[in-house]
């Protein structure tokens, strides 16, 4: 078996992973094995379950639970129910784990081998004991478990234990010399700036910047702890931090600020910086959803938020968190976009916004790292800037708003947990926080300032309806109103859903809506209170009753659709009907306010209205039902999806799909490139947050079959996290399944992201279990594609002569399968690589014959390919005109196929011919066309053209992607 505590608590038995249960079964595992080995005693579990809290009959219930517990970890299901491993003894229980089983144990017994280590002279071999240690932590020990029961002493002194390591392996890398001193790096800005005061531990980062090369950001790091301490403990530097700054080079460069992203990765370098890093342009981000014109009421709730802020324009000396609360539909994200409109001003580096999801319906909560991802692009940070793991990009996304004085709003978040990583390091910034939960983890620990939201007082709640009925028609009428007021319980959202309805209905007397309410009174048993006029489905279901069938079947089955929000498309397949058909029903929706057009095309609805629908759905549709509307938009998806990368690429190898579509999957019949690159982009969330509930739910085929078919979009577009978060999903679930043909996608796709992701090792480690894996499965053109693979990664590394192997390898397997369309590319690819190699002659040879190659087959994408890497060989030999006519073959061809992104590609080596050539105007002019493209596309290449376009003279040569088709 394997546990894991550091991070989530997670327990598998060989690859199956067991869900532990409830949540105070999953915290009385947590505390079992933080305590492992020992007895701990019953007391001790009812305190750190309960508190001071518990229930009378709370022994009875840690009893239940540790059956439960034994019967889960029991190693034969078959057997009795008592296990070896879960013992009654001293009053308590003890689990007990053999070695390696439990994460806690093997970082216990790194830390003991690199304390050896150390004191036998070998810190190169204790600092790495210790980097593996810390690298074996996921997040706070026992995350996910509730944040009151993570609060606990227990827990926090396990927590206390990585920062301790943290030390230790920054003292002994020093030790040990740069490059290990280089590998803590990330590692030490994370935990610093998650222990701001903690004066040794950033002692130790001032350290290694210094002596990694980092010097102005070193006398930065200094500067900032030494103003921290001062201001909120009124203390000078100790002794750790004065030595650290003491070793501090001094030079001209001290004060040189650091880049606005990704510099803290690179040592400077003084002789080539001739101006400081913020005077480039910086973006604004300004993501806040449009404010609420009928917003009315919360006069006393905007007065407590505005106090948090100064009255004067001075910077907040601390960050500032306020985490608004209250129960659905209560009107959280109104009054806290409404708030944060009002202050924007404020703010002027920006505004950030981001939907948890928290209570997401489907299950797909956001990740933290998904929302930094999303956080780092609209700050401007180029996709292949963005570093792989959670901790590395929540400690560059720090660094960027460190200074800076930014609004964050974090919309329907789940725990602290998930937020806590979204948080800024340093002063000046705003983040505004909304929750149905209380948010208990980050006041206590965080400082946050909380404001639960009550209901809406008489008068709100009728100024409330005059605002949207009419002051006439309310006051014609205000007992009526007032009984309104009273059945949909002062709720913000039932009083918007009731008015929406009453306001389509003029003629209608507010006393037949009242009397509406009252008869058709319901509740959703996940939000009701004590008093019933406060449950918000009494008006969810009046809405829905006054429904047609239609509609009213539209409106559960969209509960079931992936994404944040859905297409006419989509609504049509999942209803499996004709979409003249399905038109009206979405408009009868959003006429009721249960849905929302947010786009031309595409509707979605609160999360409250999708969880009553997705109960809805539970009783009124069966599991038969409900799976056919499944499999038709899944089968929609892929097929779709697989027709339109079809299209744009088709004669690239690719996965055959089976023939049976389930009825009514209507998978789109794109007639142009263009339409099927558009639907691809615009159903790109969607089809993401599909592979990842299809692995969820266990439809295995379905995800990995997926993933595969956008591989290759998601990687023209630059979307590379996206591409290791799909893959990675579709391996899980290949692995699942059993089925080696998943496995050999998933692994080939993971090799070629993580190259592009400069993660050599691991792109190595899965190109070649695809290549065994293609092989075992008799698949010539897969391996064929993974030779290409693999070639493309030595070319990288400078192993021409290996990529040229490669090639050779991947050409007998395609001319073996018959596959003549990669022979022609493997032409191409070859000639690409003796360009690399300097070979310019065999270069011209190798790409004209792919060129007539790919003219016999019609393929256009290929002869493009070919026409480009032609020009480059030319430019290469100074023959600027041929390489221009070449380029301009290339050009027409992309434009012909509608591939964006190489013609972007195609743009930048003209404007490099041009340059070259000594015509600097129309270089630049080729590189402004590319940098739209490449804008348009978000694409990462966009930052190479923008300092091509700001130092011309040193434009050089670029390394373009050898593998095109």
């Amino acid at each position: 078996m394997r546990f894991t505590v550091l991070g989530p608590v997670r327990v598998w038995r060989g690859e199956t992973e067991l869900k532990p249960g409830p949540p105070k079964r999953r915290a009385l595992l947590a505390l079992l094995l933080t305590r492992v080995g020992e007895p701990v005693p019953v007391h001790e579990i009812v305190d750190v379950l309960w508190g001071e809290h518990a229930p009378a009959g709370s022994v009875n219930v840690v009893h239940r639970h540790v059956g439960a517990l034994r019967r889960l970890l029991d190693t034969d299901p078959a057997g009795p129910t008592t296990s070896s491993r879960l013992v009654r003894g001293s009053g308590g229980y003890r689990l007990t784990v053999r070695v390696g089983e439990l994460d806690l144990q093997r970082f216990r017994s790194l830390r003991d081998e690199a304390r050896a280590a150390r004191e036998l002279g070998d810190p190169a071999r204790a600092a790495a004991a210790l980097i593996e240690a810390l690298a074996l932590w996921r997040g706070p020990t026992a995350s996910g478990i509730a944040p009151e029961v993570r609060a606990h002493p227990v827990f926090a002194s396990v927590d206390r234990e990585y920062p301790a390591a943290v030390k230790e392996a920054a003292a002994v890398a020093l030790e040990a010399g740069p490059a290990l001193t280089g590998q803590m790096l990330p590692i030490l800005r994370q935990t610093a700036a998650a222990h701001p005061l903690d004066e040794v531990l950033h002692a130790s980062l001032v350290t290694a910047l210094a002596v990694t090369g980092h010097r102005a950001e070193a006398r930065n790091a200094y500067r900032d702890v030494s103003t921290r301490l001062v201001d909120e403990l009124g203390l000078d530097p100790g002794p750790e931090l004065q030595a650290a700054e003491r070793q501090l080079p001094r030079g001209a460069d001290d004060n040189a600020l650091q880049p606005p992203y990704g510099g803290a990765s690179e040592p400077e370098d003084s002789t080539e910086r001739t101006a400081p890093a913020e005077s480039a342009t910086r973006v604004r981000p300004a993501q806040l959803p449009p404010d609420l014109s009928m917003f009315t009421g919360r006069h006393a709730e905007l007065r407590r938020v505005h106090a948090l802020l100064s009255p004067s324009d001075d910077r907040p000396n601390t960050v500032v968190i306020s985490a608004i609360g209250g129960m659905a539909g209560i009107g959280k994200t109104s009054l806290a976009v409404h708030w944060a409109h009002q202050i924007a001003d404020r703010f002027p580096d920006g505004q950030l916004y981001a939907d948890l999801r928290g209570f997401d319906p489907s299950g797909s909560i956001a990740d933290p790292a998904e929302v930094i991802r999303g956080f780092l692009d609209a700050l401007g940070v180029p996709a292949h800037r963005i570093p792989a793991g959670l901790d590395a990009q929540a400690a560059l996304y720090r660094t960027l708003l460190a200074g800076h004085r930014v609004l964050v709003l974090l919309d329907n978040a789940r725990d602290t947990e998930q937020v806590r990583p979204l948080l800024p390091g340093s002063a000046g910034c705003l983040i505004v926080v909304t929750s149905r939960n209380h948010l208990h983890g980050l006041v206590v620990v965080d400082g946050a300032h909380p404001l639960s939201l009550d209901l809406l007082t008489a008068a709100e709640s009728r100024e409330f309806l005059m605002r949207r009925l009419g002051t006439k028609r309310v006051a014609a009428e205000p007992t009526a109103a007032d009984e309104i007021v009273a059945l949909c319980g002062s709720l913000p959202l039932t009083l918007a859903i009731v008015s929406a309805r009453a306001a389509a209905h003029p003629g209608r007397s507010l006393s037949s809506v009242a009397e509406d309410l009252r008869e058709t009174r319901g509740s959703l048993a996940a939000f009701s209170h004590d008093d019933p006029v406060t449950d918000p489905r009494t008006a969810f279901s009046w809405s829905y009753d006054a429904l047609t069938p239609g509609a009213a079947r539209l409106f559960r089955l969209l509960a079931l659709h992936p994404g944040p929000d859905a297409s006419t498309a989509t609504a049509a397949v999942l209803l499996g009907l004709p979409l003249k058909d399905t038109r009206p029903l979405l408009a009868e929706l959003v006429g009721a306010h249960l849905l929302t057009q947010r786009s031309p095309g595409r509707f979605g609805s609160h999360e409250l209205l999708r969880i009553y629908a997705a109960e809805l759905a539970e009783s009124h549709d069966t599991p038969e039902e409900r799976d056919a509307a499944r499999h038709r938009l899944l089968d929609h998806l892929l097929h779709t999806a697989h027709r339109a990368d079809s299209l744009l690429a088709p004669h690239r190898e690719r996965l055959t799909l089976s023939p049976r579509v389930a009825t009514g999957a209507s998978p789109v019949a794109f007639k142009v490139r263009e339409k099927a690159a558009s639907w691809l982009n615009a159903e790109r969330p969607v089809l993401l947050a599909a592979v990842q509930e299809t692995a969820r739910s266990g439809l295995g085929t379905h995800c990995w079959q997926l993933a595969a078919t956008l591989e290759l979009f998601l990687d023209r577009h630059g979307r590379w996290q996206d591409q290791l978060a799909v893959q990675e999903a579709a391996l899980h679930a290949a692995k699942e399944l059993g089925d080696l043909s998943g496995r050999a996608h998933a692994h080939r796709a993971l090799g070629f992201v993580n190259g592009r992701l400069e993660r050599p090792a691991e792109a190595r480690r899965h190109l070649s279990t695809a290549l065994e894996l293609f092989a075992a499965i008799g698949d010539a053109p897969g391996q064929g594609r993974v030779h290409r693979y693999l070639a493309f990664q030595a070319n990288r590394q400078g192993r021409h002569h290996e990529a040229l192997d490669h090639y050779r390898e991947a050409h007998a397997l395609y001319a073996a399968a018959g596959h003549r369309s990669g022979q022609a590319g493997i032409f191409n690819e070859v000639g690409w690589t003796h360009i690399l190699l300097g070979a310019y002659e065999e270069a011209l040879a190798d790409c004209r014959r792919a060129i007539t190659m790919n003219q016999q087959l019609g393929d256009r994408n290929g002869e493009a390919a070919a026409w480009d890497s032609l020009g480059y060989a030319h430019h290469h030999l100074g023959q600027y005109q041929q390489a221009l006519t070449c380029y301009e073959h290339a050009l027409t061809a992309y434009r012909e196929i509608h591939d964006d992104y190489l013609q972007a590609d195609t743009l930048v080596h003209i404007g490099d011919a041009w340059q070259a050539d000594g015509a600097p105007e129309r270089a630049a002019g080729a590189w402004r066309q590319a940098l739209a493209i490449l804008e348009t596309i978000e694409h990462p290449d966009a930052e190479h053209v923008r300092d091509r376009l700001r130092h011309p003279a040193d434009t050089r040569l670029g390394t373009a992607s050898s593998v095109r088709g």
